[in-house]
């Protein structure tokens, strides 16, 4: 009995022993996603405070359009919502890995606003990294990338349809036929799997999943297609109509 007792005594102790070993890193993941949610509550009311007192000096902070803030900017931009804009922004799908006083975590801020009472919803994916200070967990670095989603798609006239659909040439080797099916419009470029297309607006389409491309139909003077550019961000291939 007394052998049966000390052998389950001492699974006891090593299962303890082995949550213990993880408690630090989880409390640590636990901290940074406070602190986290702290930074953006603050970013409402325009709390300078918070920012202040979480970022290293010096932070290097890369926001959603590319910018590169210190810290004494990124303070500076921190401002109150003007009247008749409101809203919140939550830290979810957090995850952080920590490595002695060093840790990367990274989240989707969900941000739901009322501008002047029309109701938006946008998503960043935000990649930060933390340092282990005398005085607490400190931010050294950050990257906000806003998340794309597909637009609502619009319907179009059979006949509108029609004129998108043959073949356009970005080389005498590559091409891509858009091909209509009933009320439905189907794109393939040579090599490669058909991609269901759908319009956010006349002349211009978008494939679902795709939300960084779209592909926008050129007219002449007289309103007949000769090509379209196959629009990445900013920057066009333009493929010439063949058929």
């Amino acid at each position: 009995m007394r052998a049966r007792f000390s052998l389950w005594f001492s699974l006891l102790s090593l299962f303890f022993a082995r949550g213990a070993g993880a408690t630090p890193e989880a409390a640590v993941r636990d901290l940074l996603q406070r602190q986290s949610q702290e930074l953006l509550d603050a970013l409402v009311p325009g709390s300078v405070a918070v920012w202040d007192r979480y970022l290293d000096e010096q932070v290097r902070y890369v926001d959603e359009s590319g910018n590169v803030l210190t810290k004494k900017k990124m303070l500076e931009g921190i401002k109150p919502l003007p009247e008749g804009v409101s809203g919140s922004i939550r830290v979810t799908d957090f995850d952080a890995a920590v490595q002695a006083d060093v840790a990367i975590a990274t989240y989707v801020a969900d941000e739901h606003e009322n501008y002047h009472g029309h109701k938006l919803h946008c998503r960043y994916r935000t990649t930060e990294t933390w340092r282990k200070t005398a005085g607490g967990w400190r931010l050294i670095g950050a990257q906000v990338l806003a998340m794309r989603t597909d637009p609502p798609p619009v319907a179009l006239p059979a006949k509108l349809r029609e004129e998108y659909c043959g073949r356009y040439a970005l080389t005498p080797s590559i091409s891509y036929e858009i091909r209509c099916q009933g009320e439905a419009m189907e794109g393939r470029q040579s090599g490669r799997e058909p991609e269901k297309l759908l319009a956010e607006a006349p002349d211009v389409l978008f494939v679902p999943g795709r939300p960084r491309y779209r592909y926008i139909f050129l007219r002449d003077a007289a309103g007949k297609i000769t090509g379209l550019a196959q629009r990445r961000e900013a920057w066009d291939l333009v493929w010439k109509r063949e058929s």
